[in-house]
Order: C-alpha cells, then sequence, then structure tokens
C-alpha cells in the first residue's frame, strides 16, 4: 500500500512549498464558495441559462490575454511578488462583489466585471506560481509536490462548494462572499513568508519576442502541444459545470447543489491520495490519452440518466480520470521545460487547461438553450471522445512519451541534478 500512498515528504523537507501549499489550501477553499455563490446569484438574478453561461464567456478574453501575458512575466519578475500582489487584488474585488451583494437590487454587469477581473488575476497569477515549484522543491521531488497541490486545491473543491451550498441557500451570497475575503487575509500571510524567486540569470526581459519566443517552442516541441491539445477538447466539449444548477433542479434535487461540484472531485482526490505510483509510471502520454478519454465516457454516461446517485457516481468517475490526465501533464511540464521558459509555457498550460472549461461553460449553456441540457452534456461527452482520439493518434510523439527516454526530460534532470549539487 506505501507504492499508492501520496508522498507528502516535499511538505516536511522544504519550508517555502509549505507555506505556499498553506496558502493555496486557505484561499481555494475560500475561492471555491465564490465559484459557486457567482453562478448562483446569476441565476437568482436572471434565472436564465444564457445569463449564467455568459460568465465563461466573460472570462475567457481576459484570461487567454492575461495568461499569455502573465507567463512572458514569470519568467522576468520575482515569481513571489507576482503572486503576492495578484492575491491581494483578487481580495479587493471580492470585498466589491461583498458590497455589491449587500445592495436591495446587486448589479448584475458589475458581477461580469468582476468575473472578468478574476480571470485576469488568475492569468497573471497562475504561470508564476506554477513556475515557482521547480525552483523549491528537487527534480526528484517534482511529481510529489505536483500531486500535493492537486490535494490542497480537492479540499477546497470539495468542501468549498459543499460548505457554499449550505451557506449561501441559508444566508444568501453576501456570507459566501465574506468567508472568502477571510480566506484572502489569511493566505496573504502564509505566502509573505515564502522567500523571494528572482528571474533566472538568463531570462528575457518582458516583450512580445519573448512571448513569440515561448509560443514557438511550445509548438515546435509536439509532445507538449499533445498535453495542451488533448486537455482543452476535454474541458471545451464536455465541462458540464455551467448546467449544474439547473441539472440539479431538473432531478428534483436543488439541495444537492454542491455535491455536484464536489462529485469530481470525490474521484480526483481518490486518485491523488493513492497517486504513489505515478512517480514510477513512465508512460506520461499514454496514461493521458486513456484519461482524457476517460473523462468523456463519465460525462456521456452521466448525461443519459436522471437518477441522482448514478449521475454523481459517473461525475466522481470523471473527477478521477481528469486528475490523472493533470498529474501526468503536470510531470511533463515539470520535469521537461527549462527554466527560462517555464514561466511563459505555464501560461500556455493556464489556457490549456482554463480556457477550454471556460468556453465549456458558455458551450454547455448554450447548447443547453439550443437543444436540452441532456443533449448537452451527452453530446459534449461524445465530441470530447472523438477529439481526444484524433489528436493523440495525430501526434505519436506525445502518446509516446517516456520519461526515462525523452530527450528534454533527460537533459532536465541532468541541469537540475547539477544544479542541486553546486
Amino acid at each position: 500500500m506505501k507504492k499508492f500512498a501520496v508522498d507528502i515528504a516535499p511538505l516536511r523537507k522544504y519550508r517555502d512549498f509549505r507555506n505556499l501549499w498553506s496558502a493555496g489550501l486557505v484561499t481555494h477553499f475560500g475561492s471555491m464558495i465564490t465559484y459557486v455563490t457567482l453562478p448562483f446569484q446569476i441565476k437568482e438574478l436572471t434565472h436564465s441559462f444564457l445569463a449564467v453561461g455568459l460568465m465563461g464567456a466573460v472570462e475567457l478574453v481576459p484570461l487567454i490575454v492575461f495568461g499569455l501575458y502573465g507567463g512572458v512575466l514569470a519568467d522576468a519578475v520575482d515569481r513571489k511578488k507576482m503572486v503576492w500582489a495578484t492575491e491581494f487584488a483578487a481580495l479587493i474585488m471580492t470585498l466589491l462583489l461583498l458590497g455589491n451583494s449587500m445592495l436591495p437590487n446587486p448589479n448584475l454587469v458589475l458581477i461580469y466585471i468582476v468575473a472578468g477581473t478574476f480571470a485576469a488575476l488568475n492569468g497573471l497569477q497562475r504561470p508564476s506560481m506554477d513556475a515557482i515549484l521547480p525552483r523549491i522543491v528537487s527534480h526528484d521531488d517534482l511529481p510529489s509536490a505536483s500531486a500535493l497541490m492537486s490535494l490542497r486545491g480537492q479540499f477546497g473543491v470539495i468542501v468549498g462548494p459543499a460548505v457554499a451550498g449550505i451557506v449561501i441557500s441559508s444566508f444568501g451570497a453576501t456570507y459566501g462572499y465574506l468567508i472568502d475575503v477571510i480566506t484572502f487575509a489569511i493566505a496573504l500571510i502564509f505566502l509573505f513568508k515564502v522567500r523571494n524567486i528572482p528571474p533566472s540569470d538568463n531570462a528575457a526581459p518582458p516583450s512580445l519576442a519573448s512571448l513569440v519566443e515561448g509560443i514557438r517552442y511550445a509548438v515546435s516541441r509536439k509532445d507538449l502541444l499533445g498535453t495542451y491539445l488533448v486537455d482543452l477538447a476535454a474541458m471545451f466539449f464536455a465541462m458540464p459545470n455551467a448546467l449544474f444548477p439547473f441539472w440539479a433542479d431538473q432531478v428534483g434535487a436543488p439541495w444537492a447543489l454542491g455535491f455536484f461540484y464536489a462529485a469530481g472531485t470525490i474521484g480526483a482526490t481518490f486518485v491523488t491520495l493513492t497517486s504513489g505510483w505515478i512517480r514510477s509510471y513512465p508512460h506520461h502520454g499514454r496514461a493521458i490519452t486513456i484519461a482524457a478519454l476517460g473523462w468523456g465516457v463519465a460525462i456521456t454516461l452521466a448525461g443519459v440518466t436522471n437518477s441522482l446517485p448514478v449521475i454523481l457516481l459517473f461525475l466522481v468517475l470523471a473527477g478521477a480520470s481528469d486528475m490523472v490526465s493533470a498529474l501526468f501533464r503536470a510531470a511533463i511540464w515539470n520535469q521537461s521545460i527549462p527554466d527560462e521558459l517555464r514561466g511563459r509555457m505555464a501560461g500556455i498550460e493556464l489556457l490549456s487547461y482554463s480556457v477550454g472549461p471556460l468556453g465549456g461553460q458558455a458551450r454547455a449553456g448554450g447548447m443547453a438553450a439550443a437543444t436540452s441540457l441532456r443533449t448537452s452534456v451527452v453530446g459534449g461527452g461524445m465530441l470530447c471522445i472523438a477529439f481526444v482520439f484524433s489528436i493523440s493518434s495525430a501526434m505519436p510523439s506525445f502518446r509516446r512519451y517516456d520519461v526515462r527516454s525523452n530527450k528534454f526530460a533527460v537533459e532536465e534532470a541532468k541541469i537540475r541534478q547539477n544544479r542541486e549539487n553546486n
């Protein structure tokens, strides 16, 4: 069993990682409460599929623009300072939501503006957050550290929506936003304790040229490109989260809304808690492909039934499949990308795993409005299966990625080993 248990050694060995992990544990819990509160508040104000789905469309452009620019900045500025500054800005935005929710008639436009700002801040922060990891954790411990970072997020995704469902249904959106404000303040204290992470000596200054250089690097490596495209396809076509408030109503269980949001993360948490085997499994491309196909199959099957327990079961299985994919994608990214390019690649990674879900919200809402909720879920799952299969078939270097023989992974292992020994 020890082979399968999650490896917690990075929490013991690295003080900076421990503080970074603790900050994320707290802030993600609060952010997930807001994640549920935003669409709930829009639904209560409008009772519209399209209005809820529009939130994803509003977030899409800021995330793309600032995600790419955030990746450029992550290679050129102190990564810890960037994370702290954007976390503080997100606190201010949540205070705006809190104040708006206390008005007799909350302003819907302001909610969309803040949602778009959140996406921009996430785009600026996430590349620096992801690029910090190889600087504070040794090369061999990166898969274990990635699993712990996933476990941290899963706690928030499971507990946050469950708490949100109770809080906002009992006391209203105001109290959901208030909890998030408190968690931001606590997280900022933990982040302050993380040492500064200045850019590499040979880092390129922030410019359009450095952005283009990063994009060219990503496109030139088909093994990397495959990780981005497979996840983008899976999330865009089969992410049904925008439909959860309506899905819960359709099966006669509005009280179960929090469980819809939490189900996928329950499966993901199980995978993370048994992720010890990932460190020794070398066929990363194969694992990502199978897991992405599993996600599509599970979402399709969830959409063909009206039984709440069966729906939740397949959402759990979908979450488990997605986490297998996420852990192996993170292993490829962290173990094979040079530090001077890590921030820009993290910006592209952010787009691959964030633009898909945001675009998927708009797709799911629009398709449900045009047809039906079931058609949106089932059709999206089937499209996911078709596209993932096509992408993996067209990119053999991605599908056959083996960490023991991939030239980029082998070279980075040598470079980091030399750095750690000096």
